[in-house]
Formats: C-alpha cells, structure tokens, sequence
C-alpha cells in the first residue's frame, strides 16, 4: 500500500525549483543560509542583510509506503509533522529526536539522538538515499554503499551542518510500532553499576529478562541515578498525560512504573523542554495551570530564550543582584560507557550542573565527519543551563573544560552549541582533511561556510 501526502512528487519539484532561484540571487562572498524562522542550535549568528534560501514548500512528507516501511521525506520536514504522517500507518523513524521542531534534515547533517539509538544508532544510520542542494548549485543524489552514488557526500554529510549542502529529500527506513509504551523507572546509586547496567542492555536488548525497546535515564544527583526502560506494547490502559500539569522528568523520582502512547512517548521530554521550562516558571504548579497547553512546547521556551538573549534579561537581573556573571553551559557528549562514571565525577567536581540527560547510543559503522568507533557503546551526557562564574565567564571556562575532557576521554561533542577548539584539534576530532576534500568537490567556489567556521569562528 503506497501512500501520497498532499505535498505530492510534483510540489516538491517546484520547492526545489524556488530553493535553486534563491540561491542565484544570493551574491558572491556573502553568507549562504536557510531562511526560516526556527532553530534548535544555541550558536550565535552575525546579523545579515542577504537574502537566505527559500525553503518554503520544503517542509513536508511526499510519501509514505507503508509496505516496504519507508517515506520519502523533505529536508525541512518536522519529526512533528513526520510522525503525524508515519503513526497513522503504525510506523516511526528508527530514531525520533526529543524535540517537535527538529527537521529531518537538521537531525541528519547535524546529528540527532533519542533512546533507540542503543539498537538503532543515530538518525543518519536509517537513511537510504538523500538528494542534497550543493554549494555548486546541483542537486545530486547520495547513496551509501562502495558502489553507491556520490558515496563520498552521503558519508561525509552527518555532523557537517549545511557546510557541504542541504538536504531536500531524504528516503528513510521506518519501523513497526504498537500503540504504547510500557515504561520502568529503576534507580541506582552508583555509577558504575550504571554503567555496567547500559552496556549488558545494549548488549542483550533486554533487562531481567524483558524485552528493551528504548532506554535513556536521568542524573539528578551524585549518588542518584535513573535508568528508563521502554517496551513497545499492544497491551493498552490508563495513561499518564504530561502535557497537563504532571512534569515528565519529575515522574522518574515518583514512579516505578508508567503507561504512555506511543504519540506522548516521543514527545515526553518536549513539553518542558526536558526540565528547562522551569527556567520560564512553567513548572510552578500555579503558572502552568494558566500557561496555556499550546505554548508548553520546546520552540515557545526556544523564542523566549532568544528573547533573553536580545535584551541581557538574566544578566541585568544578576547584576542587580550582585550575583556573578553566567557561563551558558549547553552541551551535548558522547564518551565510551565504560567511562561515564568518570566523566560523571569530574562533571559534578568541575562544572556542577545536574540534572542531566544520559543517553546509549552506537554507530553501525564509520562516518568520518562524526568518527564514533563502529558498534562501540558511548553514552550521550546533554546538559543545558547556565553556571556563575564571575568576569572570567566571557572566555568559556566550563565549556573550554568539557571539551578537554571530553577529548582526554575519548569521546565527541555535538556542534549545535559553541565549540572554541583550535583548528589542529578541531580537525584530528572531525576529520578535517576528509571533509576538506569532499568540500571541494561538491563546492568547488566555496560558496558554503566551512564547518570550523560554522561551529567556532564567532561570526
């Protein structure tokens, strides 16, 4: 049974028709961009008088199969808008990002992650073919493989954030999925008995003898440690709603138990933008009863934020209070499970911030750009807040400290955030030269940003 969104092959044709009439309007030498009005990176951007691509009409599904389990999706597609078009058909990407707003596209060239990703990988793992809009103008089309076209761009495009093009199509692989989700909250107390935990369910899929279909977990504190266990299941019942007044991370703490559809599942760290919504008062039990239910998503918290931003909100309040200077510390990293308790222990000496995210995650084979060692399990640590660290707070102490550590401990960090590696170092982590050469071939004028450039240089 084939299936055709409203957004239809000959629609997308004439999207990609307006993205390549926008891109000749773009002049020589000045910054080429997406021109849309959201985003889930926490880089600064240098203000810009040029005109951005035109992506209008490129951000929707073309078609689901649902016989073969794959969709054809744009590039600017919303995981909110794609699962709307996959659950129907009882099917999911193999890997859906926390967030509502994460495109398709973003989530591929810029890595995404999410509690399949101990079984499935990363969300560039399940993708079978991808058209990509090159700094030369052309729209090729990428397939994996040694016999696979344009192999090289296909390989080298996860983790290179638009600085070797743009993703308007994507053919992605779906999975089977029932209408609920059975969950199991199981604390711990130590670290390494965390640890060892994750990789014996990464390596059996299964925690006392029940099936593992997803797994994330929670670090509150030192010494306070939850694992989440999720099993797909037909077996419906009351369902808890954390869309409403009850705070999803909260629950870990509270229950042992829970039920969730499949829809709130994927969804359940949205709503407060995992905990950060309590930055806004949105978890004050009286605020949210008049926080109206549609603003309690991640790109209303996101608007707010640039809006702090713009005008110094936190830092003129922390100033008339005599209180020092933030660091914004928003980072995520991935380090080899075996050492997690260590990275742990330093996070909470150095840096301080909990809770914090932990995730499993495995690459199925080499991508150089994000050069993860093939079926090796590292743990994603995301953690996003703010630390007062007085005057010195302009030169990134903290985020200067992770990214040391991290390295020392073999692991990598995502390139959402601010980065402040040196060239020489940035290049040994990312492969440089690898990407540098396939840069080259795909735009030859060097039109696009150069992913040092994107992720570093302040421009």
């Amino acid at each position: 049974m084939r299936v055709v969104s409203l957004r239809g092959w000959e629609a997308h044709e004439e999207a990609v028709a307006r993205l390549r009439s926008s891109y000749s309007a773009i002049p020589a030498g000045a910054p080429v961009r997406l021109a849309k009005r959201t985003t889930n990176l926490f880089r600064a951007r240098a203000a810009t008088t040029a005109p951005g691509l035109d992506v209008s009409g490129l951000d929707g599904v073309i078609a689901v199969d649902a016989t073969a389990r794959t969709a054809d999706v744009q590039g600017m597609c919303t995981y909110e808008d794609l699962v709307d078009a996959t659950l129907p058909y009882g099917l999911i990407p193999y890997v859906v990002p926390q967030l509502r707003t994460i495109t398709l596209g973003g989530a591929v060239t810029g890595l995404g992650i999410e509690s399949t990703s101990f079984r499935n990988g990363l969300p560039h793992e399940s993708v079978l073919e991808m058209d990509v809009f090159t700094g030369a103008g052309d729209v090729v089309t990428c397939r994996p493989g040694p016999d696979g076209e344009h192999a090289d761009l296909f390989d080298a495009f996860p983790n290179s954030y638009g600085s070797l093009g743009y993703a308007t199509r994507l053919k992605i692989a779906l999975e089977p999925v029932p209408g609920f989700v059975a969950l199991r909250h199981v604390r711990f107390d130590d670290p390494e008995l965390l640890a060892k935990t994750v990789a014996e369910i990464a390596d059996s899929g299964s925690y006392d003898g029940v099936r593992v279909d997803g797994l994330d977990g929670v670090a509150f504190e030192p010494g306070e440690y939850y694992l989440t266990l999720a099993r797909w299941t037909d077996q419906g019942g009351p369902t808890s709603d954390y869309t409403g007044r009850q705070v999803f991370y909260r629950s870990l703490q509270q229950r042992e138990t829970d039920l969730l559809t499949m829809y709130d599942y994927l969804w359940r760290w949205d709503t407060d933008w995992f905990w950060c919504s309590g930055a806004f008062g949105a978890q004050h039990p009286a605020v949210r009863r008049l926080w109206p239910r549609r603003w309690r998503r991640s790109d209303v918290y996101m608007k707010l934020l640039g809006l702090d931003r713009r005008f110094s909100i936190a830092d003129r309040l922390d100033r008339r209070a005599g209180r020092p200077l933030r660091e914004r510390v928003i980072q995520d990293i991935e380090v080899p499970v075996e050492r997690l308790p260590e990275f742990l222990a330093w996070f909470d000496e150095a840096v301080g911030m909990r809770p914090v995210w932990l995730c499993p995650c495995t690459a199925k084979r080499d991508w150089p750009t994000y050069p993860l060692e093939p079926e090796t399990l590292y743990v994603n640590v995301g953690f996003w807040g703010t630390v007062h660290v007085g005057p010195e707070a302009v030169d990134a102490p903290r985020n200067r400290a992770i990214e040391a550590k991290v390295h020392e401990l073999g692991g990598h960090k995502s390139l959402y955030s601010e980065a402040f590696y040196d060239p020489e170092t940035f290049d040994e982590l990312y492969d440089g030269a690898n990407l540098a050469a396939v840069k080259g071939r795909y735009d030859p004028e060097n039109r696009l940003t150069s992913l040092y450039d994107k992720a570093v240089k302040r421009r």
